[in-house]
């Protein structure tokens, strides 16, 4: 495949996150929660986590605005942890903020991440780093907090 095609592509999962969010709305009650935003664009996620007792991902929801790459990216981001462990969704977070800031993954690392990893093409735009990960910073955030029924 092109490296035109395969751009169009990325653009076209991008935009349909975006246009069609996964996980996108309110959980009832909720184990871990944080709001975060990105102050030089305006950007704003509300996430929503809930860990039955083995400490997996049992349901994952967000809220917010923001720009086309956010928003895709929280979509992106709950639908490859919901779930996963606490710690192996910590992994991902951290495998996602590390692509962002250049450093190299295993192509197993990657796929864990589905959709989201089609976002390291955005890592060449310095302006869209915040943007793409701000809900995988929310999701670690929420997971290293105390959980609120404590």
């Amino acid at each position: 495949m092109g490296l035109e095609k395969l751009n169009s592509l990325y653009r076209e999962v991008i935009l349909d996150h975006a246009q069609n969010p996964h996980n996108k709305g309110k959980l009832a009650s909720a184990s871990h929660q944080i709001t975060l935003n990105n102050p030089t664009c305006g950007d704003v996620i509300n996430l929503q986590i809930n860990l039955d007792d083995t400490d997996k991902i049992k349901e994952v929801a967000y809220t917010g605005e923001g720009c086309t790459i956010s928003q895709a990216s929280a979509s992106m981001m709950t639908e490859a942890v919901k779930g996963k462990t606490k710690e192996e969704a910590l992994k991902m977070a951290k495998t996602f903020s590390d692509m962002a800031i250049g450093k190299k993954h295993s192509e197993a690392d990657l796929k864990e991440l589905g959709d989201a990893q089609i976002l390291t093409s955005i890592m060449e735009f310095p302006a869209r780093i915040k943007c793409a990960t701000l809900a995988w910073w929310a999701l670690q955030r929420a997971l290293l907090q105390e959980s609120d029924e404590d």
